[in-house]
């Protein structure tokens, strides 16, 4: 792996971005990548999961730069190698969180699923609001992305966008749900 071992001005990386966006792009990940994989694997990670880390890492970096609104104060490869690594803690607490169920929990809540279910749930309002907002939703409530994630994945331009397009649904539901108590939904 090639290091940097001077730390390289933000500015220098913007020209080497404008004059070839691929080659200096390429040059980082394939330097980043072997030990973003080492580190990932390490934690309960695939490769996969690396490679994705450092596409979004360097995509948030290469973001940072060509507006510049970075100033580095250690190499590129530094930056997005604590970029990737809090990016990874952050993937691990949310898949943890998503594991937390114990078997006893779970049983619990298959118990309750095969009661009668009352008249009105709360999924199928959040389901009438259409399958964009109910994407919106259902991905940053009960799933816990980020709102990054989520504009990436429905293909919103910006994350200002899918915040907006979140709170336009919220209040939607908000208003179909304004008839009814909590008791509706025991």
């Amino acid at each position: 792996m090639q290091t940097i071992t001077n730390p390289v001005m933000a500015s220098d990386i913007r020209e080497a971005l404008i004059l070839d966006r691929e080659k200096t792009l390429e040059n980082i990940y394939v330097n980043l990548y072997p030990v973003v994989l080492h580190y990932v694997r390490q934690r309960q990670g695939t490769a996969e999961d690396a490679q994705d880390l450092v596409q979004e890492s360097v995509m948030l970096f290469y973001e940072k730069v060509m507006q510049q609104e970075l100033e580095l104060t250690s190499s590129a490869t530094t930056y997005i190698m604590a970029v990737c690594k809090n990016r990874w803690r952050r993937e691990l607490e949310k898949r943890n969180r998503q594991q937390e169920l114990s078997p006893e929990i779970s049983e619990q809540v298959g118990a309750e699923e095969q009661e009668e279910e009352p008249d009105h749930k709360l999924a199928a309002f959040v389901e009438q609001l259409g399958e964009k907002c109910s994407k919106v939703l259902v991905s940053f409530y009960y799933l816990g992305q980020r709102m990054e994630e989520i504009a990436e994945q429905l293909n919103y331009g910006t994350v200002r966008s899918a915040t907006v397009q979140k709170y336009k649904c919220l209040e939607r539901l908000r208003k179909s749900l304004a008839a009814y108590t909590i008791n509706h939904f025991r």
